[in-house]
């Protein structure tokens, strides 16, 4: 169910540095400009409560996961928080196999050909690739290894997404491009946001 809505939906939001009282407002903002999944990363200020909340509150509208997650205990501890996928950006078999035994997605990190074929054969549901340099790397991946489904992280913007999906992404990890962190006490703050993510959805599903 979860892994079907992520990639029916595709876009997952970061949120990485947000001050905890924004967490919920930008969350809002972006469901406002169509994004139906989001990612808190463990390295934020005050991550699981956070999560707790967003689940709380948007649990019927978005699906909420945990990023930035580098081991088992940080996987079990974000899933009992109510994160119902894990990414990590790195290949770890333990945080891998612990997310799967609570019925959560797993999406590890991964780059070469090598260490996505592992994280796949080691449970990863879907493979982050971080980071994602080019669509042409993607589509050069998926030509050996076009069984497994991979998320490009990291230099995935409006103005590529489109050409990501072209390669063969089954789902887009957007950080900076939607929240930047940095200019959350500028002016506005959220209705751009919500004007990124509807350009961004634009560029992705427009004709």
């Amino acid at each position: 169910m979860v892994l079907e809505q992520i990639k029916e939906h595709q876009v997952i939001a970061i949120l990485r540095g947000l001050d905890p009282a924004m967490v919920l407002p930008v969350a809002e903002a972006l469901y406002a400009g169509g994004i139906r999944l989001v990612e808190l990363t463990l390295n934020s200020p005050g991550a699981l409560p956070a999560i707790e909340a967003l689940t709380a509150t948007l649990k019927d509208r978005m699906l909420v996961g945990a990023g930035t997650v580098l081991d088992a205990a940080e996987a079990r501890n974000a899933i009992a928080a109510g994160a119902r996928f894990i990414i990590s950006p790195t290949l770890d078999a333990d945080t891998i196999r612990a997310t799967r035994d609570l019925g959560a997605v797993s999406i590890p990190g991964a780059y070469t050909p090598t260490e996505v074929l592992q994280a796949h054969r080691a449970g990863g549901q879907i493979i982050k690739v971080f980071p994602a340099q080019s669509p042409a790397y993607i589509r050069d991946l998926r030509a050996p290894l076009s069984h497994i489904l991979l998320m490009p992280t990291g230099g995935v913007g409006v103005e590529n997404i489109r050409d990501f999906k072209k390669a063969g992404g089954v789902g887009f990890g957007i950080g900076s491009a939607l929240v930047d962190a940095r200019k959350q006490g500028e002016p506005n703050f959220l209705s751009q946001i919500t004007g990124k993510a509807t350009a961004l959805l634009q560029a992705l599903y427009g004709s």
